[in-house]
């Protein structure tokens, strides 16, 4: 209703200016308009607005199965040995650089070139053979293997620790891939106690083994 109207008409006549504009100012404040707020959508952040979440970087790594029958332990592996019924004669020892391990009871042993169970034969038989222990039973695990080394068209070249069951893959994954300026189909390998290097595929079939260097080529261009 319009107040304005209806205080100058004849038939409000009798009403006083101040009830007028009470009335007036009542039903201003009834017929105020409310204020638009934000639209439900508008309270939701667009994908735009979201903060960017990190994607994690992985390096694919073969998967810990079985310790390799055949593989031959060289400097730098550190074990653990177990003599079942004897806690004090188990711990952890390192081949030393002269292929050595310093054992309780036993003193200094060779290791390098052995497979696992050869040393545990060599062990039992030592302790039988001064007396220690009559029927002994020896396990003998690779703790930690000596690290691999990875040189040339790579972003990090250096040591790495080796994992078993490792490829040519892995092991430049581990060393942050290729550099623009790599041959990526082949690797050069020198095996562990070998002086020649080998041409290999860079692929998963190329078994890279503990003590090994890796050497990435430049490809022509």
């Amino acid at each position: 209703m319009n107040w304005r109207k209806a205080c100058r008409s004849a038939a409000f006549g009798t009403l006083s200016s101040s009830v007028c504009l009470l009335l007036m100012a009542q039903a201003g404040a009834y017929s105020q308009p409310a204020l638009p707020g934000p639209s439900p959508q508008s309270q939701i952040p667009s994908a735009a607005t979201k903060p960017a979440q990190r994607v994690p970087v992985t390096v694919p790594m073969p998967s810990v199965g079985p310790q390799d029958e055949n593989y031959r332990l060289g400097s730098g592996d550190k074990l653990r040995m177990i003599v079942y019924g004897e806690n004090d004669l188990g711990g952890e020892y390192l081949i030393d650089g002269a292929g050595d391990v310093q054992l309780p009871l036993l003193g200094q042993m060779k290791a390098a070139g052995m497979t696992i169970h050869d040393f545990e034969g060599s062990i039992g038989n030592k302790f039988v053979a001064e007396g220690y222990l009559k029927d002994p039973r020896v396990s003998v695990e690779v703790e930690n293997y000596r690290p691999f080394y990875i040189m040339g068209e790579v972003r990090a070249p250096g040591q790495y620790p080796y994992v078993n069951g490792m490829n040519a893959l892995n092991a430049v994954a581990l060393a942050g891939g290729y550099t623009y300026r790599a041959n990526d189909s082949t690797i050069y390998v020198r095996r562990n106690g070998s002086s020649k290097e080998e041409k290999d595929p860079a692929d998963q079939t190329t078994k890279i083994n503990p003590g090994d260097i890796i050497r990435v080529d430049e490809r022509i261009f």
